[in-house]
């Protein structure tokens, strides 16, 4: 994870002391409502927003600890402290593009990985043979070529994204309106998906081998329920801001 900025640190030094949130320095209650303002203020990955939320709130926590060893009470600890330390605003701030970015690249590596999924379902379409006739409706095998090529234009720009948003972000400046765009990739792919479950469901009505072709359909349609949330949640992002 990227490198938390916070103000400068110059208050008493904590000591060789080891307390933790709900010690009995007082410091608990304090520490646990600035670590729920902070969290508030938080968009991303529940498993990043969650570290990071950890991490902050260890840092506040040794700081108001600092200040009760210097004989202050709870409440002026705890308003010195966040003085120091930065408000949660403050500090939300500051990680709020960690957090963009690890959304951002979660998006795109869903999409990356799963976009194919419909480029192999129009291949399974075009090969399967019918009950019937011996041929599936030709507006069938239309909508399963559009729409194998709009995943492979995802695929691509969630290749690139992921580029982007690598080693490279530290040096070079991400686009600010990359999680809108990513996030409507994803749309775009999850679309593709759930069109793809559809038209491979009517196909599995048409074919002869209908398990592979339904199964098809099946996967087709849980990755589209894998993809559309995290694009919905990369869309409401916030642009990225540069680094500090």
């Amino acid at each position: 994870m990227a490198r938390v900025h916070l103000r400068d640190r110059r208050g008493p030094r904590p000591g060789a002391r080891e307390r933790d949130m709900s010690g009995d320095d007082g410091a608990g209650d304090a520490v646990v409502a600035y670590r729920d303002r902070f969290a508030r203020l938080l968009r991303g990955p529940a498993r990043a927003r969650a570290r990071l939320v950890e991490e902050v709130a260890d840092g506040f926590a040794d700081t108001v600890r600092a200040w009760r060893a210097a004989g202050f009470d709870e409440a002026g600890a705890a308003r010195r402290a966040e003085a120091e330390f930065g408000t949660p605003e403050e500090v939300a701030a500051s990680c709020q593009r960690e957090l963009t970015l690890a959304q951002v690249r979660h998006t795109a590596g869903v999409v990356a990985s799963t976009a194919p999924l419909p480029l192999a379902c129009w291949y399974l379409l075009g090969q399967a043979e019918t009950a019937r006739d011996g041929w599936l409706p030709q507006s069938a095998q239309a909508l399963a070529a559009g729409l194998a090529g709009v995943a492979g234009v995802a695929a691509l720009g969630a290749l690139l994204a992921l580029a982007v948003t690598g080693r490279a972000s530290r040096w070079l400046s991400v686009p600010r309106r990359l999680p809108d765009a990513v996030g409507w990739l994803g749309t775009a792919a999850s679309g593709a998906m759930a069109g793809s479950a559809l038209a491979l469901t009517v196909a599995a009505a048409l074919a002869t081998h209908w398990p592979l072709v339904a199964l098809a359909g099946v996967a087709s349609a849980a990755c589209h329920a894998g993809v559309a949330p995290s694009a919905r949640a990369c869309r409401r992002q916030p642009r990225v801001a540069d680094p500090a």
